[in-house]
């Protein structure tokens, strides 16, 4: 009985009920399932796509998650005070902390150095016990690093008694730790301890620049819409068998609508399949992520967690996506018992709709030039509009493949065979290479954007590394350990010259008997005339002289002057702003030939005010509490300079205050975005690379028969190579200029609406072209030895 007469499973007029489309697709998961060796290579090929695909978008998935895990282990381990908290009074279950980091090369170790004031001290999280002086804590990672790392490992004196649980670290990779502190360590005025009662504080961050919005709204969009290309374009995998397929079943009574919903029903199945896949893939994956570190940044297989609403959305859209891909490349195909009409002359693709999608998102765009983003529907517009750009560049893709292949005539032959081969179908060569198409589109945009934003959240931190390349404050005892400290410094290898001060502070002291209340300090500042001339304008100097600087009309520091006795005995008040009991008084007299000079900025970009003296005119070690402020400059030809003065550093003021000196700064938030952007670009080439590997040998494997037949008749191999590599390459070099022209367009667009000038950055855009590029070369590359195999006669046998 033919099945267009049987009306058993039609609804009212005819229409196709529910029962006949459940049956159809059945059958089509069936043909992908017991399908033969054909069926199966379809379906596996199929579900790798779509699996490769769903493994990025479940990792996209996991964002809501992950981001909020990690800053809730950050705000539980803070020791930050929000500046109107009160500090806690001494008690046994308070304890003194202080942050602290270094650096070696150019990875970062945080920690937090602690003294708890009694048994009952809350231990940090992660943590089972607490450190004694000269014991750490560490992270696994930061032992790992340790013992692999023996200039670092000098640094660390202390013994390592135990590692930080999972709960106290942002990821696996992280090197981070808790160091015991010496009681006496606390005690100093600039010590940078604080006392907590409780660990872990609740950070609140303001709204971020529209331009920084801008940038995560676009990166997202660019990093996302190729994975989504890229599983349409896996539906459509051998779609030139299925089809001889399904006129088969026309010969056998099945009608034109009934092949369209089979055809729908080996996608579905072959999505599905790929769902199953890439949930798998994303298991393994999220088992080795830990072990995996970009820019600094790891994260912890646990907190890879997929939000439950967007899987429910992945799982539901990607079988729906299938569908209507497969419809929608069936509908300008005639399926007929006796083939598949396809062969012939192919209608001229349209051009109208495919230029609507760019109008239509640049329509998007427009009104918003120079408008705040800040609502959630200027959001929305703004990722709508970029992704009808990105989506309406693929769409002209094909059409402006087919237009330029209709003009290629002549030529050596693995030329003409390739053209001849993309004028019969241009389709299936812009399958290929939409989603590199739309990435390096994107990514122009975005390169353009960064351009423009880096400039302003980059900031000139004032630091003049032609000066000195490193900068320290240590503090120490008295004078004399500051002055031993400065010669140690110079002592270190790869230390060419250490230029330092003894620094110290002095409080005005009343010329009578009787005391002044709260009295004003000032900076006191011990050096050779070299030194000091890194803070001052100094014409003649000789030891035993003395200046002092001053701020303009500034009323506080008029007591600063020549004849004016100071207490080198300063008052030192609690972290509450009281004032302490005064101590002992060391008074000083600044001298009559005492000089007033201009600053000068230091090698740091900081200004120095107060009294600047040679060491003829004061007795270094009478002062109380000082710092040795150190300016070192480095031999730049060894690599190991910086790090040895680290070890230095750290050996003399376990706070390791100093830090290599640079030029400029970005702004953290910038930082971060720049890192997440970067680590989802990775994800997205890695993605796309594997992607194209799937379908170019998909598509080797719809030519099997040709490339056997044209083998057999004699054609050199050199020349199918030749000709596949041409195949390749000119829908590459179009898609790569079409993806510059929108990846331009739209970089302009989005630099209009955030106000800033059009600029191109061609060195990016070139860079970006190339990675584009190198991609498809790696993929050619990639597909060779499969081609070269399947070039033998013996691919002619059939079942």
């Amino acid at each position: 009985m033919s099945v267009e007469h049987d009306t058993r499973r039609t609804g009212p007029s005819g229409r196709i009920g529910v029962a006949r489309w459940a049956a159809d697709l059945a059958m089509g998961a069936r043909f992908a399932l017991t399908g033969g060796r054909e069926g199966w290579t379809r379906t596996i090929l199929t579900s790798l796509g779509v699996g490769l695909g769903v493994v990025l978008l479940l990792m996209a998935a996991s964002v809501p998650n992950l981001i909020p895990a990690r800053e809730h282990r950050g705000d539980a381990r803070s020791v930050l005070m929000v500046s109107n908290d009160a500090e806690p009074a001494r008690g046994p279950d308070t304890l003194m902390v202080s942050s602290t980091g270094t650096q070696f090369h150019d990875r970062d170790i945080s920690g937090v150095r602690l003294s708890p004031d009694g048994a009952k001290a809350p231990l940090p999280p992660g943590v089972d016990r607490m450190p004694r002086p000269g014991e750490m804590v560490i992270s696994p990672a930061l032992k790992e690093f340790l013992d692999s790392e023996p200039l670092l490992k000098k640094r660390f004196a202390e013994r390592i008694v135990g590692t930080i649980g999972d709960e106290g670290l942002l990821g696996p990779q992280e090197l981070y730790y808790y160091a015991g502190a010496e009681a006496a360590e606390t005690t100093f005025s600039d010590s940078g301890f604080r006392r907590i009662d409780h660990w872990g504080t609740t950070t609140q961050s303001g709204p971020l620049p529209p331009p920084l919005v801008l940038l995560i709204i676009v990166g997202c969009v660019v990093l996302l819409l190729p994975v989504a290309i890229f599983i349409a374009t896996a539906v459509r995998f051998g779609g030139e068998r299925r089809d001889r397929r399904l006129a088969a079943l026309r010969l056998v009574g099945a009608d034109s609508h009934m092949t369209r919903r089979i055809a729908a029903g080996e996608a579905v199945f072959g999505s599905l399949v790929g769902l199953a896949v890439g949930g798998v893939l994303f298991l393994l994956v999220r088992g080795f992520i830990e072990g995996v570190e970009i820019q600094g940044v790891s994260f912890f297989s646990h907190d890879v967690r997929p939000s439950a609403p967007l899987a429910t959305l992945i799982a539901l859209a990607v079988p729906a996506a299938a569908v209507l891909v497969t419809l929608f490349a069936l509908r300008g195909i005639a399926i007929e018992p006796l083939g598949v009409v396809r062969n012939t002359r192919p209608r001229r693709r349209r051009l109208w709709w495919r230029l609507l999608l760019p109008i239509l998102g640049f329509g998007l765009l427009v009104p918003l030039m120079g408008n705040s983003l800040v609502g959630d529907r200027e959001t929305y517009q703004v990722a709508a509009g970029a992704v009808l750009v990105l989506v309406g560049t693929t769409a002209l893709l094909p059409w402006v493949i087919e237009a330029a292949v209709e003009r290629f005539r002549g030529g050596p032959v693995p030329w003409q065979l390739a053209t001849r081969r993309l004028q019969l179908s241009s389709g299936t060569a812009a399958r290929a290479v939409s989603g590199i198409t739309v990435a390096v589109a994107g990514a122009i945009a975005i390169q353009m954007l960064f351009v423009s934003v880096q400039d302003e959240q980059t900031q000139d931190t004032g630091q003049d590394t032609r000066r000195a390349q490193f900068s320290t404050a240590i503090p120490v005892r008295d004078g004399a350990d500051a002055q031993a400290a400065l010669k140690k410094f110079g002592a270190t290898q790869g230390v060419r010259e250490v230029r330092g001060l003894v620094s110290a502070s002095a409080a005005e002291l009343s010329a009578g008997k009787k005391p002044v209340k709260d009295p004003a300090t000032t900076g006191l500042y011990v050096g050779d005339c070299a030194a000091l001339r890194e803070v001052a304008r100094i014409d003649g100097c000789k030891d035993g002289d003395v200046f002092y600087t001053l701020y303009p009309d500034d009323p506080s520091s008029a007591f600063i002057k020549p004849g004016a006795k100071l207490n080198l005995e300063t008052p030192r008040y609690s972290w509450a702003g009281e004032l302490e009991p005064q101590r002992t008084a060391r008074p000083w007299t600044i001298p009559a030939s005492a000089r007033e000079v201009p600053t000068r900025p230091d090698p740091m970009g900081w200004e120095t005010i107060g009294v600047l003296a040679t060491p003829g005119a004061v007795d270094i070690p009478a002062l109380s509490e000082p710092e040795a402020i150190a300016w070192l400059t480095l031999d730049p030809g060894d690599a190991e300079a910086v790090e040895h003065v680290r070890n230095t550093d750290a050996e003399l003021n376990p706070q390791m205050r100093g830090w290599a000196m640079m030029s400029t700064q970005e702004s953290r938030e910038f930082a971060s975005i720049r890192r997440g952007l970067f680590i989802g670009a990775t994800a997205t080439l890695l993605l796309i690379g594997a992607s194209m590997i799937v379908s170019t040998l998909e598509q080797l494997r719809e030519r099997r028969r040709l490339l056997s037949v044209l083998v057999a008749f004699g054609t050199r191999r050199s020349t199918l190579s030749w000709s596949v590599l041409w195949q390749t390459t000119v829908p590459v070099a179009i898609g790569l200029a079409l993806s510059i022209t929108g990846g331009l367009a739209l970089g302009a667009v989005l630099l209009k609406m955030i106000e800033r000038p059009i600029s191109v950055d061609w060195a990016g855009v070139l860079m970006m072209t190339g990675i584009g590029a190198g991609v498809i070369a790696l993929v050619t590359l990639v597909t060779l030895p499969p081609l070269w195999r399947m070039m033998r006669p013996d691919g002619l046998r059939t079942e």
